[in-house]
């Protein structure tokens, strides 16, 4: 499975396209989030995104509900829904129409345009790419127990991350069933689509239905 961030994302697809400038794997970007976000969201345009409070840049046309909570840095694309109990920890940029649903939680994440995450989701120190949709109750789990640097796991390949803190990459158009967990380093391929009530870890490849470890179907 190609793992590079070309081979999984859509970069027209997201308002931070730059935070990948130079890199190789998109993890690489996760200790950028923050700092991309700081220098961004003071050029974004007043006519099209108010900024409220410290460092959180919200377009004019996003909603909003009152009960949801952000904390900067964040930036939230227009057409964006941030919904009832919502609980932005920070370092997060939602993208154009995605939504953070009822009693969901980010934290240094990235949702690129369209992305759903829309009912009892935990999302941290991932990306999600353009329309890819997490059912309801599903998470990444971005710590190991033994508290060690995540490893990519690629068939034998094993790829080091030196990150303690490391979710999952879901490319463009990847589907996750309900109450799943995804573990630390998981990579989901393109187009894929993974069974309700699994446990994920290693790379799934693009096109592919994931229906536990040993059965991996291709839908192509």
């Amino acid at each position: 499975m190609e793992l590079e961030i070309s081979s999984l994302l859509d970069l027209d697809q997201t308002i931070a396209a730059r935070l990948f400038d130079g890199l190789t794997y998109p993890w690489q970007a996760l200790e950028r989030i923050e700092s991309f976000i700081l220098e961004l969201g003071p050029t974004l345009p007043e006519s099209e995104y108010e900024r409220r409070g410290e460092n959180i840049w919200i377009a004019r046309d996003a909603g909003i509900f009152d009960s949801a909570y952000i904390h900067g840095p964040c930036i939230i694309d227009r057409g964006a829904q941030v919904r009832h109990g919502a609980f932005i920890r920070g370092s997060a940029v939602v993208g154009k129409n995605a939504v953070v649903g009822n009693s969901v939680e980010l934290k240094n994440v990235v949702l690129f345009n369209g992305v759903q995450t829309p009912h009892y989701n935990y999302v941290g120190d991932s990306i999600l790419g353009y329309r890819a949709h997490m059912g309801a109750g599903s998470i990444t789990s971005n710590v190991k127990s033994d508290k060690l640097p995540v490893v990519v796991k690629n068939g034998a390949e094993r790829m080091e991350t030196g990150r303690k803190k490391f979710g999952a990459i879901l490319g463009d158009n990847v589907e996750i069933g309900c109450n799943t967990v995804l573990n630390p380093g998981t990579v989901v391929g393109r187009g894929s689509r993974v069974y309700p009530v699994s446990c994920v870890r290693g790379c799934v490849p693009p096109d592919s239905i994931y229906k536990n470890a040993d059965d991996i179907a291709s839908i192509k």
